[in-house]
């Protein structure tokens, strides 16, 4: 049994953060892809620094997704997080394309022809978690630390204030007690800021978000609550620090609170199961947990280049299960095929929907109208209760 009395801690970055500018770039142009045609191939990849966007990849897709139309995809990308500063503006910054066609090697491998069905875009293992800490049924540290960042956006966007800037990072220690989580111990947030603003200012007014993050009584001490704790954070995003996509897989998942494939998802079309089998896993040990089967599931696949069925479905429920593992495992695979094309399938993943998903988490968030994080849905908990007798 895991210790029941320790302290975590997750971090999280904004969209404004130089890889997360690369992720939001690299997603935007899948979407655009998809769009147009929702079976294309993307692997695409995106360099940010000052002033200067560079996309590398390999697609197939339609001829009318030119480079010009991949470079207006950048630029609105970047206008939309709200970088309009002298190193990195939005209709000023060099962008570069290098993309080109992909690898007909990987294209036999992966398309379905004759009796063979679509085969994974490349080996690799998979992971997926969920626990019952919090009601979106992710890790604590992390869920609060995507929402101190989304709500200071949001706000920013907002037009509520007029000194933040796009660029912020946030980092929430929680204390553990008897497994559960009962406050916080410390509290990091540094954002990107005008000229103008007054560090004292900027402490109060992030201080509101974090009180309203954190659930009444979790807030630590003034001695570990620290904001911009260099001092000064003006000079920010791109300009600052260069950004690349798939540098934040940890922000992107569970916080270190369960294992990572170590394959990242932005810019990736959903044949690519560092993407979507991470998906697949999640929605199906989100299931187990909201189900009551278990307080923590976590769930790993593992996939060969060019083979359709997973090679190896492993469940833990980290002694806190309630039915046989080899069971579930079992149940769950009679009601998810777990091939490329079945994830694809069951989740609806060949739209334009990952723009939405490159910053604050892939997981925990609410599914949308337009399709977005179908793979948070509970639909399969009708299912598992009846397999169960739950």
């Amino acid at each position: 049994m895991p210790k029941g009395n320790y302290v975590f801690t997750s971090e999280s970055v904004s969209e404004g953060h130089p890889d997360k500018v690369s992720d939001r770039i690299s997603d935007s142009i899948v979407d655009l892809f998809l769009k147009a045609d929702p079976y294309a191939r993307v692997a695409l990849e995106t360099l940010c620094t000052t002033n200067r966007i560079v996309l590398a990849g390999e697609v197939r897709g339609p001829a009318s997704i030119t480079h010009d139309k991949m470079v207006e995809a950048a630029r609105m990308a970047v206008k939309d997080i709200g970088y309009e500063q002298d190193g990195f503006h939005w209709k000023n910054a060099t962008v570069e394309c290098h993309v080109h066609a992909q690898s007909a090697d990987i294209a036999v491998g992966v398309d379905a022809a004759g009796n063979k069905d679509e085969g994974a875009g490349d080996q690799g293992i998979m992971f997926g978690y969920a626990v019952d800490e919090t009601p979106e049924l992710m890790p604590a540290p992390i869920h609060f630390s995507h929402l101190i960042l989304k709500t200071l956006a949001d706000s920013r966007h907002a037009r509520e204030v007029d000194f933040l800037g796009p660029d912020a990072k946030s980092q929430v220690t929680l204390q553990y007690v008897d497994g559960k989580p009962v406050k916080a111990t410390s509290v990091v947030v540094s954002t990107q800021h005008s000229e103008k603003a007054d560090q004292a200012t900027i402490r109060e007014y992030v201080r509101g978000h974090v009180l309203k993050a954190l659930p009444k009584g979790w807030m630590c001490d003034e001695e570990h609550f620290y904001v911009n704790p260099t001092g000064r954070f003006v000079i920010g995003g791109p300009d600052g620090d260069t950004g690349l996509t798939g540098r934040k897989i940890i922000v992107d998942t569970y916080g270190g609170a369960a294992p990572h494939g170590g394959g990242a998802f932005s810019g990736k079309d959903p044949t690519k199961v560092d993407r979507s089998a991470a998906y697949a896993a999640r929605y199906l040990a989100k299931n187990v947990v909201a189900v009551g089967l278990a307080s923590k599931c976590l769930i790993q696949l593992s996939y060969a280049i060019g083979v359709a069925r997973p090679l190896s479905v492993y469940i833990d429920t980290q002694g806190t299960g309630k039915v046989d593992e080899d069971k579930l495992s079992k149940v769950l695979q009679e009601l998810m095929n777990l091939s490329p094309r079945g994830i694809r399938e069951h989740l609806k993943l060949n739209r334009p929907i990952y723009a939405r998903t490159a910053a604050y988490g892939h997981f925990g968030r609410e599914p949308d109208g337009g399709g977005g994080f179908s793979w948070e849905r509970l639909d399969l908990v009708g299912d598992l209760e009846n397999a169960f007798g739950v």
